[in-house]
C-alpha cells in the first residue's frame, strides 16, 4: 500500500536479499565463535541487491526490485542472521548495522576491511541477544529496538555517498511476545530536505483501515536535525510505542526529535479516538515542512471505505498529481 520509491535495476546493484521478513523467535547461538570470527552462528540467510535506479542507489531483494529505503530486516532476540551482499555497483559498498551484535569482520567499514568490492559478494553476520543480568548486578537490556542499516564504504570511509544516494533501510529487532502490526512496517527516512528522497506530494502515502495496528519506523540521515510529527495519533514513549498497563506512568508523545543516524519506531491503532481521515505526517521544523517534508497517513473506514470527505482531503494534498497517485494507493 505504501508509495515508497521503488527503483528498477540498472548498472549498479548492491544485493542484499532481505524483505519485510518477520523471523519467528529462534535459537541462534549469540556467543562469539573464534573459529568463524562471527558474533553468532547464523540460523537464517538473506541476500540483498543494490542497484542504480532513477539516478539513485537502492538495496533490493532481487536486482530489479531495489528501492529507497531498502527492504526492512526483521529478527527476534536470540536469532542470528547472515546477510549476503552482492555488489553490482561500480564502487565498494557494504551493510553496516546499528543496534545488533557483530564481529569486526561484519562491521561493514573500511577500518575493519569490511567493504564488498564492485561485482563482489560478502556475507555479514548479525546477532540479537536477549536481556541478561551481568555479574555486577547491572542489566544488559537486550537487542530489541527499531534500528537501521546502511552503506559505510561508498564515496568515503563513512559511506557518505552511499547514504546520500539511498543505500539504507530499517532493521527491527523484536522481543518474543511483542505485538505484531497488521501491515508491513511504514518506513520513513528524513534526510536533509527530503523524505525517502522525495518531496511532497510525492512522499509515501501510507494506507490502513480504521482499527488496524500499524508500525512506523523513522530514521535520520546526513546533516540536518528534524522532528517527526504525526497528526491525530499519539504513542507511548516506550520501546514499542505501546503501554502495557492501564494508567501506566509513561508519557504519550506525537512529536519526536530526530538527528542524523537516530532511529525510533512505534505502533499505533489506525484512527483510534479520531476515526478515518487524511492524517498528515511531517517534519515540524517549519522551513523543512514548507519545503516539502510532509506526507499522508490515510485511514480508511473499517472495511476500507473512502468517504467523499476523505478523498477530497487527499486530492487537496496531491494537487494536480492526485489523479494517478491517489488512485494507485486507494
Amino acid at each position: 500500500m505504501s508509495r515508497s520509491l521503488r527503483l528498477g535495476a540498472a548498472a549498479v546493484a548492491l544485493v542484499v536479499v532481505l524483505g519485510a521478513i518477520d523471523l519467528a523467535p529462534g535459537r541462534g547461538d549469540t556467543k562469539a565463535t573464534a573459529a568463524s570470527n562471527q558474533a553468532c552462528v547464523p540460523d537464517r540467510e538473506v541476500t540483498l541487491y543494490a542497484e542504480m535506479v532513477d539516478g539513485h542507489l537502492g538495496y533490493g531483494r532481487t536486482p530489479d526490485t531495489a528501492k529507497v529505503p531498502g527492504p526492512t530486516l526483521t529478527m527476534y532476540e536470540g536469532q542470528c542472521l547472515a546477510v549476503k551482499l552482492v555488489n553490482h555497483t561500480d564502487q565498494r559498498a557494504s551493510v553496516h548495522a546499528h543496534g545488533v551484535d557483530y564481529s569486526p569482520a561484519s562491521d561493514g567499514t573500511p577500518l575493519n576491511n569490511g567493504c564488498t568490492p564492485p561485482g563482489g559478494t560478502r556475507t555479514y553476520v548479525f546477532g540479537a541477544h536477549k536481556p541478561t543480568k551481568r555479574p555486577d548486578g547491572t542489566v544488559d537490556n537486550g537487542s530489541a529496538g527499531y534500528w537501521h542499516y546502511h552503506d559505510h564504504c561508498r564515496g568515503t570511509d563513512h559511506g557518505t555517498d552511499g547514504i546520500q544516494q539511498g543505500l539504507y533501510g530499517a532493521f527491527i529487532v523484536r522481543r518474543a511476545g511483542d505485538p505484531l502490526p497488521d501491515r508491513p512496517p511504514f518506513v520513513l527516512v528524513f534526510m536533509d530536505d527530503s523524505i525517502n528522497l522525495r518531496l511532497a506530494p510525492h512522499t509515501p502515502m501510507f494506507v490502513a483501515n480504521e482499527g488496524e495496528r500499524v508500525e512506523f519506523v523513522v530514521i535520520g540521515h546526513m546533516n540536518s536535525v528534524h522532528t517527526f510529527h504525526l497528526h491525530g495519533h499519539r504513542w507511548a514513549d516506550t520501546r514499542t510505542g505501546l503501554a502495557t498497563t492501564p494508567g501506566q506512568d509513561v508519557r504519550s508523545v506525537d512529536n519526536h526529535i530526530l538527528g542524523p543516524a537516530d532511529s525510533f519506531g512505534f505502533q499505533v491503532v489506525a484512527g483510534e479516538h479520531v476515526g478515518p481521515g487524511a492524517w498528515m505526517y511531517h517534519c515540524h521544523v517549519q522551513f523543512h515542512a514548507d519545503g516539502g517534508m510532509s506526507g499522508l497517513f490515510v485511514v480508511r473506514g473499517p472495511n476500507g471505505e473512502v468517504s467523499p470527505q476523505l478523498q477530497a482531503a487527499i486530492d487537496r494534498f496531491m494537487g494536480e498529481d492526485h489523479a494517478a497517485m491517489s488512485a494507485e494507493q486507494m
